[in-house]
């Protein structure tokens, strides 16, 4: 029986990890040199992955993609923890009520990954984001409310394991320091929900809150992201309410997943109540919201 190193398995996956990050074909020589390999390495790593139907190469241009193997064992996996099923009322509701974008984000392993959303503008501007399941923490409201659950030591530790990205890549507010970032997640802490302004997107706000069954370790994140026009002043405060509200719903479904839906029980969903939140806003927002009118 063959022995296959630990070394070989993570290259492997590093190659299939490569490919699904840019979602396009490669030749060998560029996959080599992003994996910082010898040719003659990855090219017997690829052969294994092609034998195994993982990847799949070109006959025309030589050039190495991945199969649809991956995205079918993602979905497989997703509709079995229930996820989809139980979430998507209450991000229904959500877009709805908000006439925005709504999306629901779970942390994997040291980030979050976009699985369910709805969308609530029916007319107007209507914000079609790149489909993208990663989501870059420091830029998006669903990272700073995720990192802000953190201990600083640790939040620190994710945004500099998951980088800063190319220069120019985000929107104009982008947050560039560490010490911005930290400022940043301490106002999160505090008000209980996340507001990104241009920082992903030029033209785009989203507000987020942190998913906490029973008050305990965030699961995920819900958000609503918009046209700047639309997301500003007391209307972000207003969204912010929702978001909690939905965040709170989200927290309490959450151990029904795994359960077969003929045991689950029938949880009435409770109204939206307007005139509540988490937290006042800190004096720290209100030039922001300012800003943003």
């Amino acid at each position: 029986m063959m022995k296959v190193s630990n070394t070989l398995i993570e290259r492997c996956f590093d190659a299939i990890d490569l490919l699904a990050s840019e979602a396009k074909s490669l030749r060998l020589g560029d996959i080599a040199e992003r994996l910082d390999l010898p040719k003659s390495a990855v090219h017997r790593l690829l052969t294994i992955l092609c034998s195994i139907d993982w990847i799949e190469q070109d006959t025309e241009t030589g050039f190495y993609r991945l199969t649809l193997r991956l995205a079918i064992l993602g979905q497989r996996f997703l509709f079995a923890t229930q996820i989809p099923d139980i979430s998507q009322p209450i991000l229904d509701r959500l877009a709805q009520d908000s006439q925005e974008l709504v999306r629901l984000a779970t942390i994997q392993r040291d980030g979050l990954a976009w699985i369910a959303y709805a969308q609530g503008a029916t007319t107007g501007l209507v914000y079609e984001p790149e489909t993208t399941a990663e989501v870059p923490l420091r830029v998006t409201a669903d990272g700073k409310a995720w990192l802000a659950t953190l201990s600083t030591e640790a939040a620190v530790e994710v945004v500099l394991q998951n980088g800063f990205g190319q220069p120019g890549s985000y929107g104009p507010n982008a947050l560039l320091t560490i010490e911005a970032i930290m400022r940043e997640l301490e106002v999160t802490r505090e008000q209980g929900w996340a507001l990104a302004v241009e920082e992903a997107e030029l033209g785009v706000t989203s507000i987020a809150a942190a998913i906490r069954p029973k008050g305990g370790p965030p699961t995920g994140t819900v958000s609503v992201t918009g046209p700047m026009l639309r997301l500003s002043g007391g209307r972000i405060l207003e969204i912010a309410r929702l978001i909690s509200i939905a965040a709170d719903d989200l927290a309490a479904l959450w151990p029904l997943r795994g359960i077969p839906v003929s045991r689950q029980h029938s949880i009435e969903q409770r109204p939206v109540d307007r005139e509540t939140t988490r937290r006042l806003p800190l004096p720290e927002l209100a030039p922001r919201l300012a800003e943003s009118a």
